[in-house]
């Protein structure tokens, strides 16, 4: 068997809020959570576990790859919320999305801070 993804934790400041954030924006089902954990499951059986630690949250990147029918629905949540978004990863093409790689991308923030890069076409 070759190694697949399983889980990973997301450093948040309100765990539920952010747990919230990503289950809307990408349609995803809720896990049972357990512990310090709030979970959501992805396609594929990824887990992603939202937790609070007791120091600074540091900015992390985290991409996601979608269909491009759910690129449209959560793109129009985006900007239905006002979540401010940019084309580019440098954050100076703002409220755009890019066709890099053949496909569509946009990036933005989670409740968090961390950086979030929505892709519908994988890079390699």
């Amino acid at each position: 068997m070759s190694a697949k993804f399983n889980h990973t934790i997301i450093a948040a400041k309100d765990r539920h809020e952010s747990a919230r954030f990503f289950r809307e924006l990408f349609e995803a089902e809720e896990a049972p959570s357990w512990g310090v954990f709030t979970n959501i499951l992805l396609d594929d059986g990824v887990l992603l576990q939202f937790a609070e630690p007791p120091v600074e949250i540091q900015m992390q990147h985290y991409a996601f790859l979608v269909d491009d029918e759910l690129f449209d629905r959560a793109y129009a949540r985006i900007r239905d919320r006002g979540i401010e978004h940019w084309a580019d990863p440098h954050l100076k093409r703002s409220g755009e999305t890019n066709t890099e790689h053949g496909g569509r991308g946009v990036y933005f923030k989670d409740p968090s801070g961390h950086g979030i890069e929505m892709i519908t076409r994988p890079y390699l």
